[in-house]
């Protein structure tokens, strides 16, 4: 499955209704597949939303360091292709996080994302997480 942003805040803080959840789906998969532009937006969102900087940045270095979980780190092909994307799909509010997300998950025929992104759905992927 792709860990999103929304599923790793969801896992990371233990006051999150869906973290349970969360981690029953993260510990249950098979394949934990990631990127770095989700890790850049994990720990802009945990700033937001108040919760400790240092203990995000923590488990941001220590979902890089899991060898069960496979980081992919996007490269300027990847990029550009994803902005290609948002800007033939104007009527959807995608981010470009969720384009790489996209483009990612089609490369690897992955269709589970843990995340509360309802764009994952209108992307034909199957989101594990309500919202």
């Amino acid at each position: 499955m792709l860990l999103d942003t929304s599923g790793l805040v969801c896992c990371f803080d233990a006051d999150d209704a869906r973290h349970l959840a969360a981690v029953a789906c993260y510990d249950g998969a098979a394949v934990r597949l990631t990127h770095n532009y989700v890790l850049a937006e994990f720990v802009a969102l945990c700033q937001a939303r108040g919760l400790p900087r240092e203990a995000a940045l923590s488990f941001a270095t220590e979902i890089l360091r899991d060898p069960d979980i496979e980081v992919a780190w996007i490269d300027a092909a990847t990029h550009e292709e994803a902005m290609r994307m948002l800007q033939n799909q104007l009527d959807k509010s995608y981010s470009l996080c969720d384009a790489v997300s996209f483009l990612v998950m089609r490369q690897r025929n992955i269709i589970d994302a843990l995340t509360t992104d309802h764009h994952f759905v209108q992307a034909g992927f199957q989101r594990l997480l309500s919202s």
